[in-house]
């Protein structure tokens, strides 16, 4: 496995990281299995993976309380980043709350899950367009102080956002939606981070599994799936996609890998990228995302899966 500095941090991490939203993500999948849960991220950490990416929305804490259980003991051997910022109730409803009292309380529970009195990442997952930027990183930063947070980062801000972010504190890192597939962010908010050295985690770095080789010609979207909120998938694009991806499993087929692999391999040619963070279901799956930080791309490839994405 290959490891990088974060630029801003100096927190040594692994290249592929592990997405953990799958282990004890009940809320999120159907059919979660928490010993495969368990079992995964096992393999993450025997395989040499120290970056592990969870929130306290994930399984509504369960994903936190699994993931501490397989750490204990082997703290010392993991960079735990998590996130928080989405209150949830007991009716199963939630909201998207930067209050900073909130923000502290939602830490102090993910810590009690975690099992550790750090984390070494964590992130105001969702802006809530309500507080202040200003008062939620600043709040974090007071965390930070306390000892009780290594790196700051913010999730899914805007430009505008992410820049009072960064007048207001330390911002490490930041996670954004990015793939071959999705590259929004190339127009400002990459070049933002570049410039400012926060390194960028892309999440859906596989394009939701089309970038995996999983879907053909005829695949539909159940009418609850989550994802027909993704314009991925809206049927207007998702042909077009499925034509990419068809060109680019030949390449990876060219090139010794496969789809997924070549597709993460990408994101970490590209300026600004420190790592990915790939989620898994099986132990297999968890095998294949790392064999990614040995995948190089030549300049010539580069500009050849240019040609095929447009």
């Amino acid at each position: 496995m290959r490891f990088v500095e974060l630029k801003k941090a100096g927190i040594d991490i692994s290249v592929v990281g592990l997405g953990t939203n799958f282990v004890g993500g009940h809320n999120l999948y159907n059919n979660v299995s928490e010993d495969a849960g368990i079992r995964l991220t096992k393999t993450a950490l025997e395989l040499g993976i120290n970056y592990f990416d969870t929130a306290d929305a994930y399984g509504l804490g369960r994903s936190e309380e699994l993931l501490g259980q397989v750490l204990k003991g082997r703290r010392s051997e993991a960079v735990v980043a998590t996130k928080g910022g989405i209150q949830w109730f007991e009716d199963g409803s939630t909201r998207m709350n930067n209050r900073p009292a909130y923000l502290r309380q939602a830490l102090e529970d993910s810590l009690r899950r975690l099992m550790t009195d750090h984390v070494d990442i964590y992130y105001i997952h969702w802006p809530d367009n309500e507080t202040p930027v200003a008062e939620a990183v600043g709040e974090v930063m007071r965390l930070k102080e306390e000892g009780k947070v290594r790196a700051i980062g913010v999730s899914n801000f805007s430009l505008e956002q992410l820049k009072e972010a960064v007048g207001a504190g330390d911002i490490d890192l930041t996670q954004l939606p990015y793939s071959m597939l999705d590259r929004a962010i190339e127009k400002d908010l990459l070049p933002f981070c570049v410039e400012q050295g926060i390194s960028v985690a892309p999440y859906g770095p596989l394009a939701y599994g089309i970038l995996g080789g999983r879907y053909g010609k005829d695949f539909k979207l159940d009418p609850k799936d989550w994802r027909n909120g993704i314009p991925l998938f809206k049927p207007e694009n998702f042909q077009e996609n499925l034509r990419k991806a068809d060109a680019l499993k030949e390449m990876a087929r060219t090139k010794g890998t496969i789809p997924p692999n070549l597709a993460l391999a990408w994101l970490l040619h590209q300026e600004g990228i420190d790592a990915v963070i790939p989620g898994a279901k099986t132990p297999e799956q968890v095998i294949e995302n790392a064999k990614a930080a040995d995948v190089l791309l030549s300049g010539a490839e580069l500009d050849a899966i240019g040609g095929i994405l447009g």
